[in-house]
């Protein structure tokens, strides 16, 4: 792995096969009616549904975008990509699927607690996601980046890594938790704040989000030079979520004093700056220092653009408030159910 920037060229990320086959084309089509016939089904279960696919599809990218380098999606024509390898197709479909569960799982259980259907959310979309995972893999549009067949067991299902079972209901509980989130905005939820802070429950609500991601995307960096006992996963050492449990702590604390009385929209979007604006800086030490090295994957998505004064590469800057997104609308998603016991 490369740990010195300043030596890194600019590599031809974009240089991959975007040719298309006829089985992919035949995915794409099917991904197609797929978006068309939940467009037509969904206005008959609920209202504003542009409002709740456009939230669905922002988390959706956003989590693409992030863990980008972790997969290969190729052969998928020319027009068919955002960035990179990053395809608009795929966040069309990602995004119907797991809407068209989350408002049909809605309308049939609307007494059941909010928790409890989280956990049915997850097991449907984990029992449809992997055979369209299979699927996609078996026409080579998806592959994996060689730090993902390196950190998983060997055990395959139809050539689909095992862990496919971990990585799917996280992918989906980090994206409903994210549009649940903004959906108390959509549907004017009135959400009654706690006069006094539970911190022993958020804590835990955070250290479960960020531990549980940070699983997931291992194979894009590697953690060294922690003290040995912190390791609890691998290379994760418990100052990783540590820290950045402190930096979302210390973000929510000037948020509820100064800014309690802010719409949902501003204090989210405070509450991101000042993470961000916190978190970067430590990211950046980070690698300085040799705690934090990213795999060659992605270091391929670097453009050799750097962040002023603080040397790292730009891509990095704009991937500390996509994971900061992630997580503050994860740990406000269930701090809001829990507080209002929705």
């Amino acid at each position: 792995m490369i740990s010195d920037f300043s030596l890194l060229p600019i590599l031809a990320t974009c240089n991959f096969d975007k040719t298309p086959t006829l089985p992919i084309i035949f995915f794409e089509l099917f991904i197609a009616l797929g978006f068309a016939v939940s467009m037509f089904f969904l206005p008959k279960v609920k209202d504003k549904i542009w409002q709740r696919f456009g939230i669905m599809a922002v988390g959706v990218l956003i989590f693409e975008m992030f863990t980008a380098p972790m997969w290969k999606n190729q052969r998928m024509g020319e027009w068919a990509y955002l960035y990179h390898d990053v395809s608009w197709i795929l966040t069309i479909g990602w995004t119907s699927l797991i809407l068209t569960t989350v408002l049909v799982i809605d309308k049939l259980l609307p007494h059941v607690k909010e928790s409890q259907r989280f956990l049915i959310y997850l097991g449907i979309l984990t029992f449809l996601i992997v055979p369209l995972e299979i699927w996609a893999v078996n026409i080579n549009l998806r592959g994996y980046s060689p730090e993902v067949n390196k950190v998983v067991s060997g055990i395959f299902l139809f050539r689909v890594p095992i862990e496919i079972f971990y990585y799917t209901p996280v992918f989906t509980g980090l994206i409903i938790s994210f549009y649940k989130y903004w959906s108390f905005v959509i549907d004017d939820v009135p959400l009654v704040p706690l006069k006094r802070r539970k911190w022993l429950r958020d804590i835990t609500i955070a250290f479960i989000g960020i531990f549980l991601f940070e699983v997931m995307v291992e194979p894009m960096a590697v953690n060294q030079k922690f003290p040995q006992w912190s390791y609890i996963f691998h290379d994760i050492s418990l100052f990783i979520p540590g820290i950045w449990i402190v930096v979302i702590g210390i973000t929510a604390v000037l948020v509820g004093k100064f800014f309690s009385h802010f719409p949902m929209l501003y204090r989210f979007l405070i509450a991101l700056s000042i993470t961000t604006s916190l978190a970067i800086p430590i990211e950046a030490t980070f690698i300085r220092n040799g705690f934090r090295v990213y795999s060659e994957s992605a270091q391929h998505f670097y453009t050799g653009v750097f962040m002023p004064v603080l040397k790292i590469p730009i891509e990095i800057a704009f991937a500390v408030p996509f994971y900061m997104a992630l997580m503050i609308a994860f740990i406000r998603y269930w701090e809001n159910i829990l507080d209002n016991n929705l």
